[in-house]
C-alpha cells in the first residue's frame, strides 16, 4: 500500500521537487500539499504549479492535511517547520525534515518529538553528500597531524543561514573524528590581521550568489599537498529524492530520530 505524504512549502523551489517526486513514484501517493497562510497559491491544484495538476489543492491548515497521512516533507523554514512538528505528534504522523538553521531548543524539541513519531532529520537529503560525511570521517582520521581543514560553501543568492546546514555537518564529522568539539574550534570567517592560523581549529568560508543549489569543499592542506572531497548538486532533485527515500523509511516505523545515515545504511 501507498504512503500518504504531505509536502510543506508546496509553492517553493524545493517543494516543485518534492511534488515532483513524490508524485512520480509509485510507492508514495501524495496526500496534501501545505503552504503559508498568506501565499497566494492557496486554493490551486499543486501539480499546476510544474504543469502537471494533480487533483490536490494547496492549502494553510495542517490538521486537516495530516488527518491519515504518513508522513509529512518540511524544507521549510525553522518556524514554521516547529509549527508542523507540532502537528505531527498530534496526528502522529512521520516527519522527514531537511530545514536547515535550527537553534538548540528547538533541536531538542525535534528530538523530544521523535520519542513519540519517526523522524528523518539531515541538513542533507542527497545520497552523495551523506557518502561526502563518511569520507570526510575517514580522511580526517588518517590525515590527523599536519592538514589544516577548511570548508567552503556555496549557495543561491535566497538562502538565509550561513554556514549552510550540511558545512556545519561536514565539520562535525571532521572534528568528531579527531576528537575535537567543533564549538570551540570552528572559525566562521576572517578580517585584518588574524594572525598564523591555529592548526587545531576547522575553517568556514561561505559565498552566496545567483542559483547556485549547492557546492560544499572539505579541503585538507599540508605542506607540498592538498586533499580535496567535494560535492556539488546540479539540481534539488537530487535532495527530493533523498527525502522520498527517508519517508519510505520511517513509513514502517513509530517512533525515533534518524538521520540519511540511517535511512542509506552507511
Amino acid at each position: 500500500m501507498a504512503l500518504n505524504i504531505v509536502i510543506a512549502g508546496s509553492s517553493g523551489r524545493m517543494g516543485h521537487a518534492l511534488l515532483e517526486a513524490t508524485l512520480a513514484d509509485t510507492d508514495l501517493k501524495l496526500h496534501a500539499a501545505l503552504d503559508r497562510a498568506d501565499s497566494p497559491h492557496l486554493g490551486r491544484d499543486a501539480g499546476e504549479l510544474f504543469g502537471a495538476a494533480c487533483g490536490i489543492k494547496i492549502t494553510a491548515d495542517s490538521a486537516a492535511a495530516l488527518q491519515g497521512a504518513n508522513a509529512l516533507i518540511d524544507f521549510t523554514r525553522p518556524e514554521a517547520s516547529m509549527e508542523y512538528l507540532a502537528a505531527c505528534r498530534k496526528a502522529g504522523a512521520g516527519m522527514v525534515i531537511g530545514t536547515t538553521g535550527f537553534n538548540a531548543a528547538q533541536k531538542q524539541t525535534i528530538a523530544d518529538a521523535a520519542k513519540e513519531i519517526p523522524i528523518v532529520f539531515a541538513p542533507n537529503m542527497s545520497v552523495g553528500v551523506n557518502l561526502l560525511i563518511n569520507l570526510v570521517q575517514t580522511a580526517a582520521k588518517v590525515l590527523n597531524q599536519g592538514y589544516d581543514i577548511e570548508i567552503i560553501e556555496a549557495h543561491h543568492r535566497h538562502k538565509v543561514d550561513a554556514p549552510s546546514g550540511t558545512a556545519l555537518r561536514l565539520g562535525e564529522a571532521a572534528a568528531n573524528a579527531l576528537g575535537r568539539d567543533l564549538a570551540q574550534c570552528a572559525v566562521y570567517g576572517r578580517e585584518g590581521i588574524t594572525g598564523e592560523r591555529d592548526p587545531s581549529t576547522i575553517g568556514f568560508a561561505t559565498v552566496r550568489g545567483g542559483d547556485v543549489v549547492g557546492d560544499h569543499t572539505v579541503l585538507f592542506a599540508a605542506t607540498g599537498e592538498r586533499i580535496e572531497l567535494t560535492h556539488k548538486a546540479s539540481s534539488r532533485a537530487t535532495f527530493a529524492l533523498g527525502a522520498v527515500r527517508a519517508a519510505k523509511f520511517i513509513g514502517s516505523r513509530k517512533n525515533g530520530l534518524f538521520d540519511m545515515r540511517d535511512v542509506l545504511g552507511l
